[in-house]
């Protein structure tokens, strides 16, 4: 058994004249849980989809579970669980009657006993035979990522899984996608909350199809080479104001009553934010990068690659 669940080398995906997935080179480890950011229409949809199965490259090789992702795309599918950005099952069928729903069309064998042990082991045993369509958006999260697991698959690959979910059901996800993952299933999330990104051993930043970052998040922060610097005072209006466009300074946001400035030039952004506390009587002092900064500056600095 190979080390990496995935291995892809040149990923390429077109429809028409647009390049979605550009050149990609990415290995996750098997047992790793694998974080994909970017914004809306970067590429992340199509490239889990042409790695589980669903969508033929135009170019590019590699493998996935040990199958070729072009010769052997069925085998590929039977080994993982996929779970999309919408609710996709039965509103007018119980829970139960999903899963067994979802169990006929995997052949499982037994299928009644398969389908308990799934009620169990994901805590809807209490409600399966509550309609699908009545359940709370945390409730559906957890329906859809039973019928993807029940086929005992060694990749998951989680679209948006958590879009529209509460904190506590957020949590509780993630705990359950980390046991998974401490039993050796290898995850593929992609998501747009910091949050979720930190709890994943690694991350994948993709922005116009093209990978611009990967690594731990720690990794990532510090290959980006931004310095912050936190404004707070009496007149935090006014150094906003005063700060846009000056030198060294890429972002500026108020965080409550203070300002979140970030910028690549180190000393230029100190230069300017130094000055322009003391202009407008307010103090400023350094402070951590967050992810989301790192999130944005890429936003910002990437370039768009359609025609």
């Amino acid at each position: 058994m190979t080390t990496n669940a995935i291995t892809v080398r040149e990923l390429t995906k077109r429809f028409g004249d647009k390049t979605v997935v550009n050149g990609i080179d990415l290995s996750v480890r098997r047992g790793e849980i694998m974080g994909f950011l970017g914004p809306n229409g970067s590429g992340k949809t199509t490239t889990i989809r042409m790695m589980c199965g669903l969508l033929e490259p135009d170019f590019g090789t590699g493998t996935v579970l040990g199958h070729d992702i072009r010769r052997e795309r069925s085998a590929i599918k039977r080994k993982v669980g996929y779970m999309t950005q919408h609710f996709s099952f039965y509103d007018d069928l119980t829970i139960a009657e999903n899963l067994h729903f979802v169990a006929g069309l995997y052949a499982m064998r037994p299928k009644r006993q398969i389908v308990k042990d799934t009620l169990e082991d994901l805590g809807l045993a209490s409600r399966k035979d509550q309609l699908a369509g009545s359940l709370s958006g945390g409730w559906k999260q957890r329906l859809a990522l039973a019928a993807c697991i029940m086929h005992k698959p060694e990749l998951l690959m989680l679209d948006e899984p958590t879009a529209g979910v509460d904190p506590k059901a957020r949590r509780e996800f993630w705990d359950d996608i980390h046991e998974l993952a401490n039993n050796g299933l290898t995850v593929l999330v992609s998501t747009h909350y910091m949050d979720e990104a930190e709890r994943c051993h690694r991350i994948a930043y993709l922005s116009f199809g093209n990978l611009v970052a990967i690594g731990t998040t720690k990794d990532v922060v510090r290959d980006a080479g931004l310095t912050t610097m936190i404004i707070e005072g009496a007149d935090v209006p006014s150094a906003a104001r005063a700060l846009a466009g000056e030198e060294g300074v890429d972002q500026v946001a108020y965080f409550g009553a203070t300002l979140h400035v970030v910028g690549s030039d180190a000393r230029a952004l100190k230069r300017s934010v130094t000055r322009i506390a003391a202009e407008t009587d307010c103090t400023a002092v350094p402070a951590k990068t967050s992810l989301e900064d790192v999130f944005i500056q890429l936003m910002n600095t990437s370039r768009d690659n359609t025609p």
